[in-house]
C-alpha cells in the first residue's frame, strides 16, 4: 500500500524563523486590538488620550471568548497562504467571534474595498469600532456583511458541512474551518465529521478542520475540551482523520505558541498536498486502489488554548482567561466601575497601537505584510462570494422529457419517475458545478433515472452487491438531512447549483437551517458587492397523501407554512400536478437566483392533466381556469369555483366537479388550478402575487370558493385574506388525521375527497338540493360505503383507484 497521511502528532518548533514568528504576532496584536476595540470603543480608536467613559459605547454587545483564538488561526494560515500561494477559504464556526473576521479583513484591505467609508486610518477605524454592533451598523456575528464569510454561525453547527460543500468539485481549494467546542457538540457538527466517506481526493479540495479547545460554552465546560488527548484521538481516528494537537501550555508564551501551530499546520497542509498527490496520480494512471484502501486519513488540528486569550485574567477577584466568564465581554461595567474602565484601558495598550498603526491611524507596513494578495486574501476570495464564479447551468429543453396527453385526466405516469430523466440530462450537460443531494431517498423519490448518469459519491468501503457507488458521482447521500443540506449550502455559496431530494414530513429536520439561509439570502441581496448565487432547491416527495406502506409519523405537509414565514423577495413554492407541470417548474426553477424553492410532487403514478404545450403556459402563468374540468357557462359568472394546489387535491376536486355536472348539469362550476401558491397572495406582498382585480378575474367578486389545499388549510386562508372574495372562501386540507392506509382513505380522513368536496358545494349554493333531492344522500353514502371497502379489501374501491375524466 502507497504511504498516505498518517496518524499525525505535534511538529517541531523549531523550523519557523524568528522574522515569522515576528510578523505573526504583529498581525495577531493588530487583529486582537481591532476586536477589542469593535466591542468596546465608539471613539479614541487609538487611545491618543486617556480612556474615558465617555469613548466606550453604552451598550456592550459581543463575544470575546473565541476571538483571539480566531486571529490567532487566521494569521497562521495567512502565512502558509503567502508561502504557498494556496486558495484558502475560511469558514468561522464559531461565528459569534464576528469582530475577528471584521479585524482581519480590514487589515487585508479588503473590508475597505468594499466599504470605502471605513478608511484605513484613524477617521475610519472610528467608523469600524463605532459600527460593530450598533444601530444602524452590523451584526457580531460572521454575517453576509462580513467580507470572506459563507457560515454565519449565529446557529452553531453548520460549519463543516458548509465546508465540505465548498470543498467539492473544487479541486485547488483548501477550507481551513474552525470548528468550536461548543458548537462541537451539536448533532449537525457531529454528523458531518462522517463527510471524509463523500470527499474525492481526485476531484474535489480538502476541508482541513481546525478544532478550537477553549473549554467552554456560555456557561459551562465542552465535552471534547475534558476529553483525554488518547480518546479525542481515537475518536477522530476512528472517523477519518489524522489529528495533530497543539496545546498552548504557556499562554504568555506566544513564540512558543506560533511555532507549534506554524509546524501542525504546515504538516497538515503536506499531507493535504500528499492524499492528493497520489490519488490523482493513481487515478491518472488508471490504478484503482483495492477496497479499503481508497479512504485516506485526512489531516485536521486541535487547538487548545485559553478561552478569553490576552483578556483580562482577573476581573472583580474571579479568574476570566481560561474559563466560562470571558465568553462574551469581561469587562462590563465600564460607566458604572472605575476599576473596569481602567483594566480596559490597560487590555487594549497591552497590544502596543501605537507599534501597530502609525501617525494617521494607517496600519504599519511591516504588520500588514503578512497579508496575501489580491484573492489569494481569504476575505477577497471568489469562493466565499459564489456569485463572481457561478455559471449558469446547461438545461436540456424540456420539451424534449414532456409527454404527450391526448385527453386530460385519462393516462396515469409518475412525475418524479419522468423528472429523474430529465436530471439525468442535467447531470450529463453539467459534469462540474451541478449535484444531487439527499437522505438516502434518491431511489425511494423514483428519480433512479439519473444513476444512468453518474453514481454516489462513496470513499469507504466498497462491497459486490454495492449499486451505483462509486469514488466519484454527482449524487450525494448521507441519511444526515442537516448534513445533506449544510453540503448543498456550501457548495451553492461558493458559486455550484443543486437540488435537495427529501420526503416531505422530515425535511422539517432542517427547519432551523432553512430559517438562517433565507435569512442570509435576504441580508446577501442587499449587499450589491455579493453577487446573486444559485437558488436552494428542495423537491419533497413521498408526500402527506401518499403514504401506503408509512404511516402518520410520515404525514405533515407543514414545511411549506414555515417556509412562507420569510421574506417574500426570497420564498418561492410550487405544487405541480403532473409529470409535465413537474419537468416545467424544475426547469424554471435552476434558473432563478437567491431564492428559496419549494416543489412538492407526488412519486405514485397518477393522471396526467395538461399536455407539453398547456403545461409550459400554465407553469409560466402560475395558476389557470381548468375549462376541461369545469361547466360554467362563457359570459356568465360561475355558481361556484372549485380551486386546488397539489397534485392529489386536484384529481379530487376535478373528480368531484365530474360528479357534480353529470348529477346537476345546470350548476356551472368553475376550476381553477394552482402551481405557484404565492400567486394567491397580495400582489403588494409578494412579487408573485396577484392584484385584487386579477384575483377577482379567477375567484369571482361574490361566488363560494371551495379549496382542496395539499397543506394545513390556514395557510389559504392567510394567503388570500385582503382579496374581496376572501370571506366565500372555504378551504379543505390537511387536518392531522392519518395512519398506515390508502391514499383514498387518507383522503377521507381529512375531508378533502370528491364527496366531502361534493357535499361543500351542496352547502353553499343555493337551489342545488332543490333541483336534485336526495343527492346529498347519496353522497353521504358513497363516502360511508367507498370507507367500508377499504376496511374489508384493505385497499381503495376500484371505482376510486381506476377513475378517470
Amino acid at each position: 500500500m502507497d504511504s498516505i497521511a498518517g496518524a499525525g502528532g505535534a511538529m517541531s518548533p523549531d523550523h519557523l524563523p524568528d522574522e515569522d514568528v515576528d510578523a505573526l504576532e504583529q498581525w495577531w496584536r493588530a487583529a486582537n486590538y481591532l476586536s477589542v476595540g469593535q466591542i468596546y470603543l465608539r471613539a479614541n480608536p487609538l487611545l491618543r488620550v486617556p480612556l474615558e467613559a465617555g469613548h466606550v459605547k453604552s451598550r456592550l454587545l459581543g463575544h470575546w471568548g473565541t476571538t483571539a483564538g480566531l486571529n490567532f488561526m487566521y494569521a497562521h494560515l495567512n502565512r502558509a497562504i503567502r508561502e504557498r500561494r494556496q486558495q484558502m477559504l475560511f469558514v468561522t464556526g464559531p461565528g459569534h467571534g464576528g469582530p475577528a473576521n471584521v479585524a482581519n479583513a480590514y487589515l487585508e484591505g479588503t473590508y475597505t474595498e468594499i466599504y470605502p467609508d471605513i478608511t484605513r486610518d484613524e477617521e475610519g477605524l472610528a467608523r469600524l469600532f463605532r459600527q460593530f454592533s450598533y444601530p444602524g451598523g452590523v451584526p457580531s456575528h460572521a454575517a453576509p456583511e462580513t467580507p470572506g464569510s459563507i457560515s454565519e454561525g449565529g446557529e452553531l453547527g453548520y460549519s463543516l458541512a458548509h465546508a465540505y460543500g465548498a470543498a467539492f468539485d473544487n479541486p485547488d481549494l483548501v477550507v481551513a474551518c474552525v470548528v468550536g467546542d461548543g458548537e462541537a457538540e451539536t448533532g449537525p457538527l457531529a454528523g458531518s465529521w462522517q463527510s471524509t466517506a463523500f470527499i474525492d481526493p481526485v476531484h474535489d479540495g480538502a476541508v482541513l478542520p481546525i478544532l478550537h479547545l477553549n473549554g467552554y460554552k456560555i456557561a459551562n465546560p465542552t465535552v471534547l475540551a475534558r476529553m483525554p488527548e488518547e480518546r479525542l484521538r481515537k475518536y477522530f481516528e476512528g472517523l477519518g482523520y489524522a489529528p495533530r494537537f497543539v496545546d498552548v501550555a504557556d499562554p504568555r508564551d506566544h513564540a512558543e505558541a506560533h511555532r507549534r501551530f506554524a509546524g501542525a499546520l504546515d504538516d497538515c497542509l503536506d499531507a493535504i498536498r500528499e492524499v492528493q498527490g497520489l490519488a490523482r496520480a493513481r487515478s491518472k494512471a488508471g490504478t484503482v486502489p483495492a477496497d479499503g484502501d481508497g479512504q485516506p486519513a485526512w489531516p485536521m488540528i486541535v487547538l487548545r488554548s485559553p478561552k478569553g486569550w490576552t483578556g483580562p485574567r482577573v476581573v472583580d477577584g474571579l479568574p476570566v482567561e481560561g474559563t466560562w466568564r470571558a465568553h462574551q465581554v469581561p469587562l462590563s461595567g465600564i460607566h458604572e466601575n472605575p476599576e473596569h474602565l481602567a483594566q480596559l484601558e490597560e487590555w487594549l495598550l497591552s497590544y502596543a497601537p501605537g507599534e501597530l498603526f502609525d501617525d494617521a491611524g494607517v496600519p504599519r507596513a511591516d504588520v500588514v505584510g503578512l497579508a496575501p494578495q489580491g484573492e489569494l486574501r481569504m476575505s477577497a476570495t471568489a469562493h466565499a462570494n459564489g456569485g463572481r464564479l457561478l455559471r449558469p447551468l446547461d438545461l436540456p429543453d424540456p420539451r424534449d422529457h414532456l409527454i404527450p396527453v391526448a385527453s386530460p385526466g385519462v393516462e396515469r405516469a409518475g412525475a418524479m419517475a419522468n423528472l429523474g430523466v430529465w436530471l439525468r440530462e442535467v447531470i450529463r450537460l453539467n459534469p462540474e458545478n451541478f449535484r444531487l443531494f439527499g437522505p438516502d431517498e434518491t431511489a425511494s423519490n423514483r428519480l433512479s433515472a439519473v444513476y444512468e448518469a453518474t453514481d454516489k459519491v462513496w470513499q469507504a468501503q466498497l462491497l459486490d452487491v454495492d449499486e451505483h457507488l462509486a469514488r466519484a458521482g454527482r449524487v450525494m447521500e448521507v441519511l444526515s438531512e442537516h448534513l445533506c443540506q449544510g453540503w448543498l449550502e456550501g457548495y451553492l455559496l461558493s458559486g455550484r447549483h443543486g437540488v435537495l431530494n427529501s420526503y416531505e414530513a422530515f425535511i422539517h429536520i432542517v427547519d432551523s437551517m432553512f430559517n438562517q439561509h433565507a435569512k442570509w439570502l435576504k441580508v446577501h441581496r442587499e449587499l450589491p458587492w455579493r453577487l446573486p448565487v444559485a437558488s436552494l432547491n428542495y423537491l419533497l416527495s413521498s408526500h402527506v397523501w401518499q403514504q401506503d406502506h408509512n404511516g402518520f409519523s410520515h404525514q405533515d405537509p407543514g414545511f411549506i407554512d414555515h417556509v412562507v414565514n420569510k421574506k417574500a423577495e426570497v420564498v418561492r413554492v410550487y405544487l405541480p400536478v403532473d409529470a409535465n407541470t413537474l419537468v416545467c417548474t424544475m426547469d424554471q426553477v435552476l434558473r432563478t437566483r437567491d431564492y428559496v424553492n419549494v416543489v412538492v410532487a407526488g412519486k405514485a403514478p397518477s393522471l396526467q392533466w395538461l399536455g407539453p404545450e398547456a403545461a409550459a403556459a400554465h407553469c409560466a402563468e402560475g395558476l389557470g381556469i381548468w375549462d376541461f374540468a369545469g361547466s360554467e357557462v362563457a359570459g356568465e359568472e360561475p355558481d361556484v369555483v372549485l380551486g386546488c394546489a397539489g397534485d392529489v387535491p386536484t384529481t379530487e376536486v376535478v373528480a368531484a366537479a365530474a360528479m357534480l355536472r353529470a348529477d346537476d348539469p345546470g350548476l356551472r362550476i368553475r376550476v381553477v388550478n394552482v402551481i405557484d401558491l404565492m400567486r394567491l397572495q397580495d400582489d403588494r406582498e409578494h412579487p408573485h402575487g396577484l392584484t385584487h382585480e386579477a384575483f377577482d378575474a379567477y375567484f369571482t367578486t361574490d361566488r363560494p370558493i371551495v379549496f382542496a389545499y395539499h397543506g394545513y388549510p390556514w395557510l389559504i386562508h392567510r394567503l388570500a385574506y385582503r382579496h374581496t372574495n376572501h370571506p366565500n372562501l372555504h378551504v379543505r386540507g390537511y387536518i392531522e388525521e392519518g395512519t398506515t392506509t390508502t391514499p383514498f382513505d387518507m383522503a377521507m380522513l381529512n375531508r378533502i375527497d370528491r364527496f366531502h368536496l361534493a357535499l361543500d358545494v351542496l352547502d353553499r349554493v343555493p337551489g342545488v338540493e332543490e333541483r336534485r333531492p336526495g343527492l346529498r344522500a347519496r353522497y353521504e353514502e358513497r363516502l360511508v360505503r367507498a370507507r367500508a371497502y377499504t376496511r374489508e379489501h384493505g385497499e381503495d374501491d376500484p371505482d376510486i383507484d381506476a377513475w378517470t375524466l
